[in-house]
């Protein structure tokens, strides 16, 4: 179920009830008690409570208002269900998504209305999944429009130079088996994984359409990736990523982890 369009129509039905009583029902009704209390003889004003639509809409309007503005052109709240973006984002983050960083788009048709910025290379992106569009997936923005890109015994070139890595820790106690690398890519720092035991996926060089983005996971051999379905298009981007604000696995919520996303 499209949470964003379940807010839209929320936001509508609320707004179109609330406007209707506030223009005619209101009126006609406060009408309707006036004649009744006179017919009834009635010297003092009696309290009549609004319908309960009425009542329902004219309270709920402007909060579900507010929480549309929010979610949908400053920041939306995202939770990573998988390990392709370790060791960056775990699995249980909740994340904080900037909407406004590539630009406003309106919610539901996710068109764009104001240009404010491009994607960059190394910016962690929420995006609407090309095979899926009703799934939000998350990776590192790797290839611009025109980049060339190649990925080859693990190693990964942008433009026909190779992304430098520099070894952190070859067997990482929050993950046995992988190897623990610092990348360099472009003005970013940030870590992966790589598991030696694995080949992973060898891609020739492909270049980049116009308008379209190649993404990958930061858990190299366990990410379903740009290597495997191709292309992000500019109109399914959602926003960029920026920070982690609680980890939860099913037990006690933890804020210990909170941290800028790089």
């Amino acid at each position: 179920m499209d949470f964003s369009l379940l807010l839209v129509l929320a936001v509508a039905i609320t707004g179109v009830v609330w406007l209707l009583d506030s223009l005619f029902w209101r009126r006609s009704r406060r009408q309707r008690q006036q004649a009744a209390a006179e017919t009834q003889g009635s010297e003092t004003s009696t309290v009549h409570k609004d319908p309960w639509p009425v009542d329902y809409a004219r309270s709920f309007f402007p909060v579900l208002l507010i929480v549309l503005i929010l979610r949908s052109f400053v920041i939306e709240p995202f939770q990573i269900p998988s390990g392709s973006m370790r060791p960056t984002l775990e699995i249980g983050d909740f994340i904080l998504v900037n909407k406004f960083s590539y630009g406003l788009r309106l919610p539901v048709i996710n068109t764009e209305i104001a240009d404010i910025g491009e994607p960059e290379r190394g910016d962690v992106m929420v995006f609407r999944f090309p095979q899926d569009p009703s799934v939000n997936f998350i990776k590192r923005v790797i290839g611009l429009p025109g980049d060339r890109i190649r990925y080859q015994n693990k190693q990964l070139y942008v433009n026909g130079e190779p992304v430098s890595k520099s070894m952190i820790d070859p067997d990482p106690a929050e993950a046995p088996g992988e190897e623990l690398f610092q990348e360099h890519l472009g003005d970013v720092d940030h870590s992966i994984f790589n598991n030696p035991q694995s080949p992973g996926p060898q891609m020739r060089e492909i270049v980049v359409p116009d308008h379209e983005y190649f993404m990958m996971g930061d858990n190299r051999d366990h990410s379903n990736d740009s290597r495997y379905w191709g292309f992000v298009p500019e109109k399914n981007i959602v926003g960029k990523a920026f920070a982690v604000w609680m980890h939860w696995d099913g037990g006690l919520p933890s804020f210990s982890t909170v941290r800028q996303i790089n």
